[in-house]
């Protein structure tokens, strides 16, 4: 027997030294949690048998307990790496189409021939799906997650539909309003300003707007006329004159915007864009609504000023773009991926699944820093970064492994003792029943 206990000793001994031995060996590894041997004595007896001089069975391996604490972050210059600082997972498949999920935290990704995000054994990075334009997600179901690509352009062009212009024009400025508007007269104008436009195939166009100075004390103190010439002039509007005429400003004697009219606006007509004898259109384009210039603001709460105070142009955008090219992916501590374009463009693409179990010890190790669900883990829980119990997702890092190297060193010196000692027991017992078959 007690050769048996001696030898339970030695198994268990070894067992602890190959679990030391492997968390060193993964010192280095991202994502990698260091392993714990844990230990159980071995009792046997029956109802017959006296408890009280009973010594034991030996020892045998209860576990090998995975420790989850955390590891510290690494920062490098990828956006695409990843890592999880709090509780959860990385969801991943080994294909696109495949539910077979896998959970690791490591966060090592790179994009694969097809733009799709994956680790470097090539498994699919889950994602759930999200409004483009607020990153909202839709669902935190596992059963709806999906690889997440990266686009390299930002799709079909838009045309443009609305400019908003918000500006200060100078009180001071001369009145010019009774001199016949010519744009390539400096002197028949006070300021100008452009703005590029988009047609539905993404070509571009450089709209100016000009702005002439009155003569008039009705309705308010101070008038302004505004024209409007498309691409330099090239093109030949409706009418005797190349340019278009849009509604006049007024202000008070403030410099204040007059709402009273209404807000003004300067309308380019589809049906004179498209048509081809005007000549906006060479490139087989067509507008499918006005081009329409607004006074304000794109929330309508920054309005034209006229101040005793240079030209300045305080707001200038429209809502066209042309075809851009991927320039940038951020990654956000929701685990929201924005992808930012060439021409402007910002597209929330997919929200990184992240989850987590009731008793993660109870993960399956599957190899390559992966683990899978268990009886003993509980099913998953979807979820999304920064809510909740769910860690936050950090862009540009990398978790590096749990091990203390100098914990697992005396750990080893601990183990090693032990395999001497059960050596040492095992060699006793030797000696002493060499010892009793030697009597005669």
């Amino acid at each position: 027997m007690s050769f048996n206990i001696a030898l339970s000793g030695l198994a268990a001994a070894q067992k602890d030294l190959d679990t030391t031995a492997n968390n060193i060996a993964n010192v280095n590894t991202t994502g990698f949690k260091e392993s714990r041997a844990e230990f159980a004595d071995v009792y046997a007896t029956s109802i017959f048998s006296s408890g009280r001089t009973k010594v034991g069975d030996g020892v045998a391996t209860s576990l090998i307990a995975q420790q989850f604490n955390q590891g510290s972050l690494q920062f490098t210059n990828n956006s695409l790496d990843l890592a999880i600082t709090g509780e959860g997972f990385f969801a991943l498949t080994p294909d696109r189409q495949s539910q077979d999920l896998t959970y690791t935290r490591a966060g090592a990704f790179k994009l694969d021939k097809d733009n799709f995000i994956v680790d470097n054994k090539g498994n699919f990075l889950q994602g759930f799906s999200v409004d483009p334009v607020t990153g909202e997600n839709q669902s935190v179901s596992l059963s709806t997650t999906q690889p997440i690509s990266i686009p390299t352009s930002a799709g079909a062009p838009r045309e443009t539909s609305n400019v908003f212009l918000s500006m200060n024009l100078d009180s001071r400025a001369v009145e010019t309003g009774s001199i016949a508007f010519d744009p390539t007269d400096r002197s028949t104008y006070n300021h100008s300003t452009s703005v590029t436009v988009y047609d539905s195939l993404g070509e571009s166009h450089t709209v100016t707007t000009y702005f002439r100075k009155v003569d008039t004390t009705a309705p308010a103190p101070s008038q302004w006329e505004t024209r409007l010439v498309w691409d330099d002039n090239v093109a030949t509007p409706p009418g005797p004159n190349s340019w278009f005429s849009g509604d006049d400003l007024y202000f008070d004697s403030s410099g204040n915007f007059d709402t009273t009219l209404g807000v003004p606006q300067i309308v380019l007509p589809l049906a004179d864009l498209n048509l081809a004898a005007n000549g906006y259109l060479n490139n087989g384009a067509q507008f499918g609504n006005d081009v329409v210039v607004n006074f304000r603001d794109a929330s309508g709460v920054r309005l034209p000023t006229q101040y005793a105070a240079n030209f300045d142009v305080t707001n200038l955008s429209q809502d066209g773009t042309t075809v851009g090219n991927l320039t940038g992916v951020d990654i956000d501590a929701f685990g929201r991926v924005l992808a930012s374009y060439s021409n402007g463009d910002s597209t929330y693409l997919a929200q990184v699944t992240l989850v987590r179990f009731a008793n993660v010890q109870g993960l399956k190790q599957v190899g390559n820093t992966s683990w899978k669900q268990s009886i003993t883990s509980g099913e998953p829980i979807g979820g999304q970064g920064n809510t909740g119990t769910f860690g936050a997702v950090n862009a540009s890092a990398l978790e590096q492994s749990n091990v203390n190297l100098t914990t697992e060193l005396v750990d080893l010196i601990s183990a090693q003792r032990n395999f001497q000692a059960n050596s040492r027991a095992l060699e006793v017992n030797s000696t002493l029943q060499q010892t009793v078959l030697q009597i005669r």
